[in-house]
């Protein structure tokens, strides 16, 4: 961890300041679930219904300031489709966050997904999807070109990968 800055845990004080590393900026502990849009230094925090109420896309590189790859939520009405679309570059990965969601290809072939599939589509490939389940489906699409960057992340000196008991 930085030199001049504290830990913060759940059964510390409310804020802690951090010296040198961030300049003084004071970190406010969130105890309860973000829903509406927060930021602070290097990052940017949402739940997807502060993105919008209607049914249709949730523009989340827009509320959270992406700029490295698209990213958006789809909020999928029961029973509904969306109409086929391809890329020319964007490869895309879909999560299905909650309900049951069909995706169908340009080559006739279907899947269905539920909460926590996902599926890979080349930017060529003709895709749609269809909400097969009861209520509201709601699925992330992100997508991007040129390449996976690699293992780059970095462990701060004197901090763990991974803690927890």
């Amino acid at each position: 961890m930085p030199a001049g800055c504290s830990r913060i845990t759940p059964d510390r004080v409310s804020e802690v300041t951090c010296g040198q590393a961030l300049a003084g900026h004071t970190i406010p502990r969130m105890d309860e679930e973000v829903h509406e849009p927060v930021s602070g230094d290097g990052y940017a925090a949402a739940h997807v219904d502060a993105m919008g109420d209607q049914p249709g896309f949730r523009k989340v590189r827009r509320h959270l300031g992406v700029s490295a790859f698209g990213v958006n939520a789809i909020v999928l009405p029961a029973g509904i489709e969306t109409g086929f679309h391809y890329h020319d570059v964007q490869e895309e990965l879909y999560f299905v966050h909650q309900g049951r969601v069909e995706f169908a290809f340009g080559d006739g072939s279907t899947i269905v997904l539920g909460p926590g599939g996902f599926v890979r589509v080349d930017a060529p490939t003709h895709r749609k999807t269809r909400n097969v389940g009861e209520g509201d489906a709601i699925y992330v699409v992100v997508g991007g070109k040129d390449g996976y960057v690699g293992r780059e992340a970095h462990v701060p000196e004197g901090d763990e990968r991974v803690r927890g008991g």
